[in-house]
């Protein structure tokens, strides 16, 4: 069974800096194309970044030039550095894992990160 876990959220000040990862257990990390979502109150869960199973990546304009997404499929585990962090960054962000052989697609259990003006 494919377990995600993230983990690295929590409350920052306005230009601050996290970085998320998240571990993934069960599967062939190196297999998948991963992403990572937000949602915030209210409303849907929208992408913020996403990166291949070949290290291709794709980011929200939302985001361009401050997060960056990484995979190290020696550790099972994808990372969203976060930089210059501003208050609508303020969601929970979720890992996501496909596996586009099975066409299945995983999700964790999130990871809330606050971000304070």
């Amino acid at each position: 069974q494919v377990q995600l876990v993230e983990s690295g959220g929590g409350l920052v000040q306005a230009g601050g800096s996290l970085r998320l990862s998240c571990v993934v257990s069960g599967g062939i990390f190196r297999d998948y194309d991963m992403g990572w979502y937000r949602q915030a109150p209210g409303k849907q869960r929208d992408l913020v970044a996403t990166i291949t199973s070949g290290g291709s990546t794709i980011y929200a304009d939302s985001v361009k030039g401050r997060f960056t997404i990484s995979r190290d499929n020696a550790k099972n585990t994808l990372y969203l550095q976060m930089d210059s962090l501003k208050p609508e960054d303020t969601a929970v962000y979720y890992c996501d894992a496909f596996n586009s052989i099975i066409s299945r697609l995983y999700w964790g259990q999130g990871t809330q990160v606050t971000v304070s003006s």
